[in-house]
């Protein structure tokens, strides 16, 4: 991941190789086990956690794996779901995913400050005060702010740094607890203290997110080969990185489900190995904790670094530090975080699965309709499967997604139906500033990718040819937006 000079003698940013954009999709997804205790909790013993993350990824992370796999290399651009969305349904639609999905984000990211404290409370009772926490919390946004703002390629080697320190400590408590396991400790399910709404939000939690990385595609080495392969290798290691410890922890010891909360495991490492298996644990916690904030940052800063070179938002959030980093952007992304983390664990995980949930049903119609309105699109990877089998493909996950939005709360559907209509109604402010010049946009197109693949070039070099407009309505079309808004909502 050298740094290379071009034609004018400068220097270009260094771009993501596989095995750091395995560790962001990791990081972006999972991090480890750290936060799976609830669904043991919630599922009412540990047989429902464990056939959960045998049978979720089946339905929910390889599809969404492989549809961001073949989306993500015919879109290789900053920005990720916006530039598919936008280029199935229109900008309107596209500002709309890129919306949701930022909120989603960073709400997301408020959940790691948070779940670090958690761990850390364990040891440090000071924690469970106000006057420690909060103090705690932006000190600990702060500095991993500052970490992002540093660049692209020191997050993504530190998060593999982070992933072998974070998970070392569970392959140690699995090798110590094996003379511990007894079988019939993993069978148990008491369905009478099974939380159902908590039970799919855990799970649909801890397994999402593989379309993140897609919003750093721009900055990926080669990406039609090394996104594949990176989803591929985060797949497998997500999937053991959660069961190995399940295993390990419920299989060794006799305790009640209703224990396993966040930051639980750090008992468990007690429990098995002592005291100093304990810290280990909450060490890799920390550690943990800091790969998914960047990890979701880095996503969340450079969607909205896309969307500006889109000329869907200001050109200041396409701004970037000496570092290569989106700095404005950056700076938005860490102030909601810090708005969001006052709200507690499960509340936060409950208004972000939602958004989530709207978003990726859009993604997942923009796949199935790019596949039929746009069948010679350049796509270095592709689903070996025909429309119809695309679409079946799309289905189960589809009903997941469902399920997780019946589910919710009153008080989140009537949070997320604001955050919508904010959506709705920011996208004519935007087109407003723009056609009165109150602030800068960028008046680019920005490319998708081919209808055909062209020999010796890459698929960033390629010419559009059936180019899609992925920005603010123009000048001449503002006439035509209050309508053409009316009509879509």
């Amino acid at each position: 991941m050298g740094e290379e000079g071009d034609e004018h003698g400068v220097q270009t940013r260094p771009k993501l190789t596989l095995l750091p954009l395995i560790a962001l999709i990791f990081y972006e997804v999972s991090g480890g086990p750290f936060g799976v205790e609830d669904s043991v909790r919630a599922g009412g013993g540990p047989l429902l956690s464990l056939l959960g993350f045998l049978i979720f990824p089946l339905f929910w992370s390889i599809p969404e794996a492989l549809i961001t796999a073949e989306l993500a290399t015919s879109f290789p651009k900053n920005g990720g779901y916006v530039l598919w969305i936008s280029s199935a349904f229109g900008p309107f639609w596209g500002f709309q995913e890129g919306f949701w999905k930022w909120f989603s984000g960073v709400m997301d990211n408020a959940l790691y400050p948070v779940l670090f404290l958690d761990y850390l409370k364990h040891s440090f009772p000071i924690l469970n005060s106000l006057v420690a926490r909060i103090p705690a919390l932006l000190g600990i946004t702060v500095l991993l702010t500052y970490l992002n703002y540093r660049g692209l390629h020191i997050v993504g080697f530190s998060a593999v740094s982070l992933a072998v320190f974070s998970l070392f400590p569970f392959a140690v408590m699995s090798l110590i607890s094996v003379p511990q396991i007894r079988v019939k400790r993993w069978l148990v399910v008491d369905f009478k203290k099974v939380d159902w709404r908590g039970y799919f939000n855990s799970m649909f939690w801890n397994l999402n997110y593989w379309d993140k990385a897609s919003t750093l595609a721009g900055e990926v080495e080669n990406p039609s080969k090394t996104f594949p392969k990176a989803l591929f290798g985060a797949v497998l290691l997500v999937i053991f990185s959660y069961l190995i410890p399940i295993l390990a922890g419920t299989g060794a010891l006799r305790s009640n489900s209703s224990e396993w909360n966040d930051g639980y495991f750090a008992e468990v490492g007690m429990l098995i190995g002592g005291f100093w298996l304990k810290w280990w644990i909450q060490a890799a916690a920390a550690m943990s904790n800091m790969g998914l904030f960047e990890a979701e940052m880095s996503g969340d800063a450079f969607q909205l670094l896309g969307m500006s070179e889109m000329g869907m938002l200001p050109s200041f959030f396409a701004f970037r530090s000496k570092y290569g980093t989106p700095t404005i952007s950056i700076l938005c992304s860490a102030t909601g975080v810090i708005f969001l983390s006052w709200m507690s664990f499960q509340e936060i995980l409950e208004f972000l699965n939602f958004l989530y949930s709207i978003g990726m049903l859009l993604e997942f119609a923009a796949f199935i309709r790019l596949r039929i309105k746009k069948p010679h699109l350049h796509r270095p990877y592709k689903i070996p499967l025909e429309t119809f089998g695309a679409t079946m493909l799309c289905l189960p996950p589809s009903v997941l997604l469902v399920l997780v939005m019946c589910l919710a709360s009153l008080r989140t559907l009537m949070i997320s139906a604001i955050i919508i209509l904010v959506g709705f109604l920011l996208y004519p402010c935007l087109v407003q500033a723009k056609n009165r010049k109150w602030t800068q946009f960028d008046g680019m197109k920005v490319a998708v990718g081919s209808d055909e693949n062209r020999e010796g070039e890459s698929i960033e070099s390629h010419e559009v040819a059936d180019e899609v407009a992925v920005r603010l309505l123009a000048e001449q079309e503002a006439s035509g937006t209050s309508a053409g808004i009316q009509k879509l909502v």
